[in-house]
């Protein structure tokens, strides 16, 4: 099947539930697998777009320990399924570990300062306690490990890609650090290659239509190794040709394309970081090379929210204190204008507490 670039936008929208939603903020973790969410205000916002509305929101699957928040993929934190967690970790975290060891040399982490550093997460968290960051770092301080310049979060940081700590329960609209083991009573256990397979078939059925390096990009994890996670699920997708490129997708999203394809295509607002554009090693089919620009001012990681229209980012916005503040690449048309005004007036807060 052959796909014009301009409609992959469309299909993805609906690959990523965008519509139809999905009836609760736990489905949506789990079919997208992981949620870029170092901004969780955002997070929550891109989940609650996902969800059919009057379903409970993020915070109630944070608090039932359905889902968690961490650092599973390529060193930023996520949304993922609890259970899920401790595979990705074993698959993904390794090269993120190897990266950061430069600087942790820099910071004067060794492994005697980390077993410092467990020891009195273990203690302060221990019986299924919780803590926010503030007080795991006092216990840190505590032990005997400085905290400032960044050591902290790089002792967090570590700690996370390790397996011991995640991110749980909101207490005060803020989340803790729990101890993974306890926190997650059943992981899923996956290993080796089965677990690449896993990670490719969740990504390309939930993210589709995209390419293997597109997982590569979205999980961090080499091309080669991407290519052989898509070379194990690549008979359970169908395919669509796109300029020339084959692109992987859910065999069933045709028929949901035919029957919300009209909505998908209509104006949204996403949030900054969102799934539709972040997961995507090219992103030239949803947004002009030539606005790239206007969506990460100064090339500086941090994504703005983005008006889409047609499957195409035409626009960004922010919220203000009148609501939402929307700017044109161009000049909105009328229908986009109106489209706008619609969506700004059903976009969910994104407050967790």
């Amino acid at each position: 099947m052959a796909l014009t670039a301009r409609e992959v936008g469309t299909w993805r929208l609906v690959a990523q539930r965008v519509v139809p939603p999905l009836p609760g903020s736990a489905q949506v973790v789990e079919h997208l697998t992981c949620l870029q969410a170092q901004d969780l205000r955002a997070a929550a916002t891109a989940v609650a777009l996902r969800t059919a509305p009057g379903s409970p929101g993020l915070a109630a699957a944070l608090d039932d320990g359905r889902v968690v928040r961490s650092w599973p993929l390529r060193g930023t934190l996520h949304l993922l399924p609890a259970a899920d967690l401790p595979w990705v970790l074993a698959l993904c975290a390794p090269r993120v570990l190897r990266s950061t060891a430069t600087r942790r040399a820099a910071l004067g982490i060794g492994d005697d300062d980390v077993r410092a550093a467990r020891t009195a997460a273990e203690e302060l968290l221990g019986g299924g306690r919780g803590a926010s960051r503030a007080e795991l770092l006092a216990a840190f301080e505590a032990a005997g490990q400085a905290t400032a310049a960044g050591r902290g979060y790089h002792l967090l940081l570590h700690l996370s890609l390790t397996g011991v700590l995640c991110l749980g329960p909101l207490r005060g609209g803020e989340q803790e650090f729990v101890l993974l083991a306890e926190h997650v009573s059943a992981p899923r256990v996956l290993d080796g290659d089965e677990a690449l397979a896993e990670l490719a078939r969740r990504f390309l059925l939930s993210h589709g239509p995209a390419s293997a390096a597109d997982l590569a990009r979205w999980a961090g994890l080499p091309v080669t190794a991407a290519r052989r996670g898509a070379a194990a699920v690549r008979g359970e997708l169908a395919a669509a040709d796109v300029d020339g490129v084959e692109l992987l997708h859910d065999p069933a999203l045709g028929d949901l394309v035919a029957a919300h394809g009209r909505e998908a295509a209509g104006v949204h607002l996403l949030p900054g970081f969102d799934e539709f554009l972040l997961g995507y090693a090219d992103r030239s089919h949803v947004l002009p090379p030539e606005h790239a620009g206007r969506v990460v001012p100064g090339g500086n990681g941090v994504f703005r929210g983005t008006v889409v229209h047609g499957g195409t980012v035409v626009g960004t916005w922010a919220r203000d204190r009148d609501g939402v503040a929307a700017e044109p690449f161009g000049a909105f048309t009328p229908a986009q204008h109106r489209g706008v005004q619609r969506c700004a007036g059903s976009l969910p807060d994104g407050r967790l507490g």
